[in-house]
């Protein structure tokens, strides 16, 4: 007998930054993150008694490169979820966004795999750890990859204990609980592919750097101090201020990387001229700004309303530095879906 659920989840784009953790995937600094829409990841799982044997199809293709990162969740899962032993999974997983595009698979795949999980868990009656499903499902992500445990919620999201947030926890995401102007509640971002092969250094090296970083307190401070500066920029709908910080926040993010040891320089040449044409743009009055990832690709933030301008400026002036010309229009989401028929099954 099998049992199976199915789940989309989105990716996110942290405004400001999670960069450093400790064990087990705790962050050393708080987070804000803006969910997707359009990017997300759409998992099938299929579960029959067994002994916890795992199988992965992405886009339909068996996969066994992806076994060990799921192995590698399940163990993690294993104390809340003890149950998931004893069976065998048949995961299948399908992105809307290519991979290693600079979008964060791993936030939406993980997410989308531990909501799953917490629904065989529903369905089983098995006990749930945390008091809501939501909960449980962001502290599994999490174990999985510290973005994704943003990823089960929809909007604005925080995730890591900072005084200016009451309720903020390093074990789980939240909503973010202060009011949003309405211009933030449908913000845009168009990912510029500037680079879509593997990245120079993984998200995991990269983490690790910060442990004896000469700027890591004071970076983590500054997480502290620029989260709490967004929040009258949200309540406002000040966007030149929104995006200002967003910038300061990306391009810090970089420079930690370059002064880390061993230093990497993740930014392409074209990111550093799409860069300057957003900032000129912006000083002649267009309401665009970027951030970045921990990539050579451009998340260029916008609000609605200067949609048309700003795809007209995308087009003529900033897609000849991408590969092929290629971006991705995205826009604030709404959060995770269940799919009542799981069409990836096969």
């Amino acid at each position: 007998m099998s049992f199976h659920t199915a789940w989309q989840s989105p990716s996110n784009i942290a405004l400001v930054k999670y960069w450093g953790k400790t064990h087990p995937q705790l962050p050393t600094n708080p987070s804000l993150s803006m969910t997707l829409d359009a990017c997300r990841t759409e998992t099938s799982v299929e579960i029959i008694p067994g002994g916890g044997k795992l199988q992965v199809w992405v886009d339909g293709v068996d996969t066994p490169s992806f076994v060990p990162k799921v192995a590698a969740f399940f163990k993690a899962i294993a104390e809340r979820h003890p149950w998931t032993a004893h069976f065998d999974w048949r995961i299948q997983t399908h992105n809307t966004f290519p991979h290693s595009s600079g979008i964060a698979s791993s936030a939406s795949g993980m997410s989308a795999l531990a909501l799953c999980v917490v629904s065989l868990a529903r369905e089983f009656q098995e006990r749930i750890p945390a008091k809501d499903d939501l909960r449980e499902a962001s502290v599994l992500a999490r174990l999985g990859s510290g973005s994704a445990s943003r990823s089960v919620y929809g909007g604005w999201v925080v995730w890591g204990r900072t005084p200016s947030v009451p309720g903020s926890n390093q074990e789980w995401a939240h909503p973010y609980p202060d009011a949003i102007d309405p211009v933030f509640s449908d913000f845009r971002d168009t990912v510029l592919l500037v680079d879509v092969g593997q990245k120079a250094v993984s998200s995991t090296v990269g983490h690790g750097l910060m442990n004896g970083h000469p700027f890591a307190e004071a970076r983590f401070a500054t997480a502290h101090d620029n989260l709490a500066a967004f929040q009258p920029i949200l309540s406002s709908g000040d966007v030149g201020s929104f995006l200002a910080l967003a910038e300061r926040e990306a391009l810090m993010l970089h420079g930690l990387m370059m002064a880390s040891n061993p230093p990497f320089v993740l930014m392409k040449p074209e990111t550093l001229a799409i860069l300057e044409k957003i900032q000129n743009a912006r000083r002649d009055g267009l309401e665009v700004g970027f951030t970045l990832d921990a990539g050579a690709n451009v998340h260029v933030l916008y609000p609605a309303r200067a949609e048309q301008t700003v795809r007209e400026f995308v087009t003529t002036s900033l897609s000849t530095h991408c590969k092929d010309g290629a971006c991705i229009h995205d826009r604030v989401g709404t959060g995770p879906q269940q799919l009542t028929k799981p069409k990836l099954l096969l």
